[in-house]
């Protein structure tokens, strides 16, 4: 049996979160699904070793890199590409009638979709729950789960030096805007407290957007530079044997705190500028929210109000 699911969302983090979904259809058929995601959700970089994935089809509409399925000829390419893979089944995870067309004219007999022209008010998590529970009486309180080799980890801890006397923090201190981005004093604060009570070795995760790198610098210049692994120029692949090989991770709302949790790792999540659910979904999040605040939102404007000791206190309460 063929499966496909459509998850267009944007970014790492949402593929993540619909993890659990693909793995419930998975495991209903006794089938690996393919995905259809778009580029910028990295999905060939992160779950290339994941057993209930099958192939990954890239959705190419970012008219920047390339916009082969864009309009009305690019409809005609994706339909074509679609009936050439012969799926027998397929899981829309929008209200697109777009896509809905797409799956009939691809000669898909089985189509599951939400609900045509219902965009508003589709819930990240709760929508794709209520979907899979009407149309395949599933009922899904799994976290997501990204599968990495063995050897692939413990090569890694010999190729960077991992030493496992040591605690190894994954520190997350990218995000893909600037009121994501908790300032690199907050993160200094919280590794000076850290290093007085415990030998700890940071591996520091950003992009190299200019903000990201100044954050970046000013974590290695400092005194604690010998502490500090900077992977940057690594691909996402390459750090994940990385992330899998530490006792925490510390993130801003980012890529890697999705990914960090995802391969049961547990995770400090910042969340000063993003709704909760995406730092609370997964059972090995523990997300820390500005000072003065009851919750955040996309408003919320709390990068400078993040404070190192709370980030401390739950970081001994997990160690121990």
């Amino acid at each position: 049996m063929k499966i496909l699911a459509v998850q267009n969302r944007m970014g790492i983090g949402d593929t993540v979160i619909f993890l659990p979904f693909i793995k419930a259809i998975s495991k209903k058929y006794n089938s690996p699904v393919s995905l259809l995601v778009r580029e910028n959700s990295k999905a060939t970089e992160f779950l290339h070793q994941t057993n209930y994935i099958n192939k990954i089809l890239i959705l190419e509409r970012d008219k920047k890199l390339s916009n082969k399925h864009g309009g009305f000829f690019g409809t005609l390419n994706l339909m074509k590409e679609l009936k050439k893979q012969s799926f027998d089944k397929i899981f829309i995870f929008n209200s697109s009638l777009r896509f809905n067309i797409i799956a009939k004219l691809s000669g898909i007999t089985e189509i599951y979709q939400y609900p045509l022209f219902s965009k508003t008010d589709q819930h990240i998590i709760n929508t794709p729950k209520k979907f899979l529970k009407d149309k395949l009486n599933i009922h899904i309180n799994d976290d997501p789960e990204i599968q990495i080799n063995n050897s692939i980890v413990s090569q890694t801890i010999t190729k960077y030096k991992i030493n496992k006397n040591d605690i190894n923090i994954l520190l997350g201190i990218g995000g893909s805007g600037p009121t994501k981005r908790v300032p690199s004093k907050i993160f200094l604060s919280f590794i000076d407290k850290i290093t007085k009570v415990k030998n700890c070795k940071f591996f520091l995760a950003t992009g190299k957007n200019k903000e990201e790198q100044i954050i970046l610098n000013e974590i290695l210049n400092s005194k604690y530079k010998n502490n500090c692994v900077p992977l940057d120029d690594l691909k996402i692949k390459e750090i994940l044997p990385i992330i899998k090989n530490c006792n925490l991770s510390i993130c801003n709302d980012s890529s890697f705190s999705h990914l960090s949790a995802a391969l049961d790792v547990k995770t400090i999540t910042l969340m000063v500028d993003t709704p909760i659910i995406y730092g609370n979904y997964n059972s090995k999040m523990f997300p820390i929210i500005p000072d003065g605040e009851k919750t955040v939102s996309h408003h919320t404007s709390g990068k400078n109000k993040i404070s190192p000791q709370k980030i401390f206190d739950k970081t001994i309460e997990i160690l121990n």
